[in-house]
């Protein structure tokens, strides 16, 4: 049976994340490389919606998550941290994700994680609107 440590050195592994482990044995102190926790943030690229949805469908879409996506696991206060950063302009996202301590994998914030090794997936729809948007007048 694998302790909590091994599973998370296995899950990141299995990820592509690379992981230095400090001194100690496995349940030690771990830090990320630079390379995973400096990574710029960038918008998603252009993606279409299965079907064109409105604006209100959009932010009921985007609440939904919100609403749930706590109960998937991970902490709080990292959720709060992406949903900020989620709403925000890149530079002060960027600054978001560098304080709250997460470790971007990819740029554009569809897959995080915190320093524990909990994994946050974000949908593109909460990140971005979708090129099918209908434009409400």
């Amino acid at each position: 049976m694998l302790d909590i440590s091994s599973t998370i050195k296995i899950r990141l592994i299995l990820e592509g994340i690379s992981l230095r482990k400090l001194n100690g044995p496995l349940t030690s102190c771990f830090t990320w490389s630079e390379s995973e926790t400096s990574k710029k943030i960038r918008k998603p690229k252009a993606w279409k919606h299965s079907e064109a949805i409105t604006r209100a469908q959009l932010t009921q879409m985007r609440e939904e998550f919100w609403d749930t996506a706590p109960h998937y696991g991970g902490r709080k206060e990292i959720w709060d941290a992406l949903r900020a950063a989620a709403e925000a302009d890149l530079s002060l996202a960027q600054a978001i994700v560098d304080s709250a301590g997460v470790i971007v994998q990819n740029p554009d914030l569809t897959i995080c994680y915190d320093e524990r090794g909990a994994k946050y997936e974000l949908p593109k729809y909460v990140l971005s609107e979708p090129t099918n948007l209908i434009r409400e007048s």
